[in-house]
């Protein structure tokens, strides 16, 4: 009887081993190679599934989450200045093609990254420095087709590539910077002789225009005297006067006109006068009517 128990404990416990065996668990987001006597049976995904126990094993529990793959390489672009480009790589096993990706490719991220390498170095020579920071996306979208069919071949699929980094030595960095600062000196040079251009420019019409409006001003100054010497001679004749007598008071008043404004100006300097007014003013009428006459000869 004892004996019995014992044989029927160790068939469950083997029934039980089996079972356990038999049954399998695929988390999410992973797939399970299974071979049967060390030949590919199928790929399973997730959830509960059955094998036979010994005769099946999982040979391969394969990640389907991206994967991300960072490569750093130093070239030469066509101006011959050496960078060094930094490449991310997200890529990702193809569900349809789980088995392929396990037996045909051992080492996934090596092959990628000599892929990428490849493309870079096609890629960037054929460009000058200038043209590769600015034709970056460019590059990254040619990479990434390049890479993509390649690895397309071996059951993975290439997400995304970008080009994070184009750093050319410290050397070129500080010409670049030199060039860059000469350039806008350049510029801000150009800009303030435009100014200054502008500035003489509009200095000299404003002076011009200022002359202008000095010589009519003193056009119609010296106008309005003459036509009020006009009015006062005629005046005078209008009373009967002689023009002799009309000239001698005309004078005589200009004469008093200059006097008093030597008198009253604040920059007049010393002035020295006949002591006898009607003595200075004959001195003064005399010399006016020759200089008029040897005018009129």
């Amino acid at each position: 009887m004892t004996g019995s128990l014992i044989t029927v404990i160790i068939v469950l416990v083997l029934i039980a081993l089996l079972l356990f065996g038999a049954l399998y668990v695929v988390p999410q987001q992973q797939a399970y190679i299974v071979e049967r006597l060390g030949k590919f049976k199928k790929v399973t995904y997730a959830g509960l599934h059955a094998k036979i126990p010994i005769v099946d094993r999982i040979s391969m529990k394969t990640n389907m989450r991206v994967n991300q793959l960072s490569v750093k390489l130093e070239t030469k672009t066509l101006d011959n200045v050496f960078v060094t480009v930094v490449v991310s790589t997200q890529f990702r096993v193809n569900p349809e093609n789980v088995a392929t990706a396990y037996y045909e490719l051992r080492d996934p991220a090596g092959q990628l990254r000599s892929y990428i390498e490849d493309a870079l170095r096609s890629a960037i020579p054929g460009l000058k420095l200038d043209d590769a920071f600015a034709r970056k996306d460019d590059v990254a979208s040619d990479v990434q087709k390049t890479v993509g069919q390649e690895m397309s071949k071996f059951g993975f699929s290439v997400i995304k590539t970008l080009v994070t980094a184009i750093d050319p030595s410290q050397q070129v960095k500080n010409a670049m910077d030199s060039i860059n600062a000469a350039q806008r000196e350049k510029e801000a040079t150009r800009e303030r002789a435009q100014a200054q251009q502008i500035q003489i420019e509009t200095q000299a019409a404003a002076e011009a225009e200022r002359t202008r409006l000095q010589g009519e001003g003193q056009a119609n100054y010296r106008r309005e005297i003459a036509n009020g010497i006009v009015d006062q001679i005629k005046s005078l004749q209008g009373v009967g006067m002689e023009i002799n007598d009309v000239n001698n008071v005309v004078l005589f008043n200009q004469y008093l006109d200059v006097v008093r404004s030597l008198s009253e100006s604040p920059n007049s300097k010393t002035v020295v006068l006949p002591a006898s007014t009607p003595g200075g003013y004959n001195e003064l009428f005399n010399q006016v009517t020759q200089a008029t006459l040897t005018a009129e000869k």
